[in-house]
């Protein structure tokens, strides 16, 4: 199948998920599912940890990301651990966190937050220092990658335990913000933090016509950021795109991620 094909098929559809991939198992432990790896065809320049949205997998990621031409880069792609998803009334399906809603008045599961965001940042870790790290996602996985980007910022996760990483790019693809009320006054009370927000690239891009996560959560995110500090920030909107990606989209993206991570050219 084509990189355009893949790309045209939408993945982390809510109405999907419920009926699909969700379940009700015992509640317990949360364990991270299985990460699958696509290696690169040139030169390895960059590691990239793709995050997919709520219901979906690691797998399918996967399969999306090796058609897109990006040869220097390395993809990661872990599975979120299965979890009871208030959103979902308490059904249980892979999500990096537990949400309520999606809205800006719904509080943050900081626990998942921070668990997913750690679980993320290790998996970077061990790669070679001459290799440059990002995070991307889509709509769960999104909100996992700038949650990661405000760590990186920070310099710790929600906890307090230290971030390990030095990030050097991040995407979220329609996505939002968790934890945005509060980003600005965090940001502006640390020089090194400001410092940090102002210096990493983010690329936000939304769907006009979202149905799921809404267009203007999308773009608060983005202005919130922003505000708070992150000046190196894209905000692209796409006229009349749902809760999926389109191959416009993803060729921005890698447009994107080959100038901001100084990958050789790619194919095209």
């Amino acid at each position: 199948m084509s990189y355009q094909q893949h790309f045209s098929m939408g993945s982390g559809l809510f109405p999907f998920v419920f009926l699909i991939a969700c379940s009700r198992p015992p509640r317990g432990n949360f364990e991270f599912g299985r990460t699958c790896v696509v290696r690169p065809q040139g030169k390895h320049q960059a590691t990239i940890v793709w995050l997919h949205g709520l219901g979906d997998n690691g797998s399918s990621c996967s399969q999306l990301l090796e058609n897109l031409p990006l040869p220097n880069v390395k993809w990661i792609c872990p599975t979120a651990p299965t979890r009871p998803v208030a959103l979902l009334g308490g059904f249980s399906c892979t999500a990096w966190f537990d949400v309520g809603e999606i809205s800006e008045e719904s509080p943050d599961d900081w626990e998942g937050l921070d668990a997913s965001a750690a679980h993320i940042a290790n998996l970077l870790s061990t790669e070679p220092a001459d290799v440059k790290i990002a995070i991307g996602g889509f709509s769960m996985g999104a909100a996992t990658a700038l949650y990661s980007a405000t760590c990186a910022a920070f310099g710790r996760y929600g906890n307090g335990n230290a971030y390990p990483i030095n990030l050097r790019a991040v995407v979220g693809l329609s996505g939002w913000l968790p934890g945005s009320s509060s980003l600005r006054s965090k940001v502006e009370g640390s020089h090194e933090a400001a410092r940090r927000a102002a210096s990493l690239p983010i690329f936000v891009c939304h769907g006009t016509s979202d149905d799921v996560v809404p267009y203007n959560y999308g773009e608060k995110s983005a202005q919130c950021l922003n505000t708070a500090g992150f000046r190196n920030l894209t905000f692209k909107s796409y006229e009349g795109l749902g809760h999926y990606t389109v191959p416009r989209e993803m060729d921005e993206v890698r447009h994107w991620l080959t100038a901001r991570l100084g990958l050789d050219g790619s194919r095209s």
